[in-house]
């Protein structure tokens, strides 16, 4: 009997190393436009996490990081590997996630979902945002027979958003990135979709004026990085539904985090249909589109169906994170996190003359720097933080996990770096600092 010689273990490969490998096995390198290393420090961020615990991330090299970035891009609003929602998930896993008949928490959970959003009376599944975008303006069509999509903010990457860089290739540039080409969404498709600006009702007055009586939907956030202004929600509700549109609001990223369900039970304005993913699954994949009774009756008479959305886990997961959610009273520590770091962000500008403006709401609080290579200060502002043991960027989304001492390490790390940014930035030496190139500040193709 012949004995095969089994391969001597490779040592790891280290987190830049192994995302050269990527480049050349997977087109863009990511699965993610937003985890390309490009976009946050070229040729030095780990790109790769071992384990995730909490708020803190290990690298492939065992490296520890606080992580007061993305948070997994807003999708663990809880922390990474919460107990609670990892113990509800490997007990669903042990009892079969997928069978020939249906799981019964998909059911649960959308009483959930009726019970804390009254106007809603009907629930579809997905498991990602983008999809259940794609799902809700399917439906939307499906209700009107109609084609065109007034949208304002970010919706995926689906060709019935893609489509409207075919007129002009800057028209998602206020929404998402510079530099998205419509490659692969057909032509055909071409003034589909027309944008408006939030707070800027008149934009939206004009597309209605102009194409109301084919305009299937008006989708949009209703909330991301500033209030509405007085009256503002309640004019575009008003307008989409003279134009017998349906209203769509994209609460992927704004659900869960200011208030248990979507923010829009806060600002007084209800949808016809509202869709969720990211935070209300504590990082499995989970999505949902909940509707009045009357707009989700047309999904009946449109092929919309997957194997996978038929799973287990996603609903146990979104069942359990709802649950703690609720129990922790989340969005009121989230708002707490983010209220400090803002601060402190402030502070540390102040004290060491760093040009910064600090927008958003505390949840998803956002920074930027007001000097002319403001790109290259964001990159060296993340070269030093990594250098601490920060994960870090121009963003901080709070999670439930962050406490206290991630809040003060993390802020006195900032007095740091804000300290040698200052000086860089008064003697014209800030790319001189870099240990690589400046980040992308918008999508480039990768060579």
């Amino acid at each position: 009997m012949t004995r095969l010689d089994t391969p001597k273990a490779q040592p790891a490969a280290s987190g830049p190393e192994l995302y050269r490998k990527a480049k050349t096995l997977m087109p863009g390198g990511t699965q993610l436009l937003s985890k390309r290393p490009e976009m946050l420090l070229p040729e030095h961020w780990p790109a790769y996490y071992s384990r995730a615990q909490g708020a803190e991330v290990w690298d492939l090299d065992g490296h520890r990081y606080v992580d007061m970035c993305y948070s997994a891009l807003g999708a663990c609003t809880l922390g990474y590997a919460d107990p609670d929602v990892n113990g509800a998930v490997k007990a669903a896993i042990d009892r079969g996630s997928m069978a020939t008949l249906n799981c019964p928490e998909e059911v649960e959970l959308a009483e959930v979902l009726v019970r804390l959003h009254p106007w809603a009376g009907k629930v579809r599944y997905a498991r990602t945002g983008g999809e259940a975008m794609a799902i809700a303006v399917r439906i939307a069509r499906a209700a009107t027979g109609r084609d065109k999509v007034a949208f304002c903010g970010y919706h995926g990457w689906h060709d019935w958003y893609l489509a409207a860089n075919l007129g002009a290739d800057d028209s998602l540039s206020g929404h998402l990135l510079a530099g998205l080409a419509p490659c692969g969404v057909p032509r055909e498709l071409r003034q589909t979709v027309l944008p408006f600006q939030y707070n800027q009702i008149d934009q939206l007055r004009a597309i209605v004026e102009a194409h109301g009586d084919e305009l299937a939907a008006v989708v949009m956030e209703p909330l991301r990085s500033s209030l509405p202004a007085p009256g503002f929600l309640e004019e575009v509700k008003r307008l989409a539904h003279q134009a017998r549109a349906v209203l769509v609001f994209d609460e992927i990223t704004s659900g869960w985090r200011f208030t248990i369900g979507g923010v829009h039970l806060t600002l007084g304005v209800d949808p016809d249909l509202a869709v969720f993913a990211k935070g209300m699954s504590n990082g499995f994949p989970m999505a949902a589109v909940i509707g009045t009774d009357a707009v989700m009756e047309a999904a009946q008479a449109s092929f919309i169906s997957s194997t996978y959305w038929t799973e287990r886990v996603g609903p146990v997961a979104a069942l359990a994170t709802i649950a703690k959610l609720q129990r922790e009273r989340a969005p009121d520590h989230l708002r707490w996190a983010g209220d400090q770091v803002q601060s402190g962000w402030r502070r540390a500008a102040e004290r060491h003359g760093v040009p910064v403006h600090v927008g958003g709401l505390p949840a998803l609080s956002h920074l930027s720097f007001q000097v002319g290579n403001a790109q290259a200060v964001r990159t060296l502002f993340t070269q030093l933080m990594l250098d601490r043991g920060y994960l870090a960027s121009g963003a901080y989304y709070a999670m439930l996990a962050h406490r206290q001492e991630h809040v003060d390490g993390y802020l006195a790390a900032v007095d740091e770096s804000f300290e040698v940014i200052g000086r860089a930035i008064a003697t014209n030496s800030v790319e001189k600092h870099l240990r690589g190139p400046v980040a992308h500040a918008g999508f480039q193709r990768l060579t």
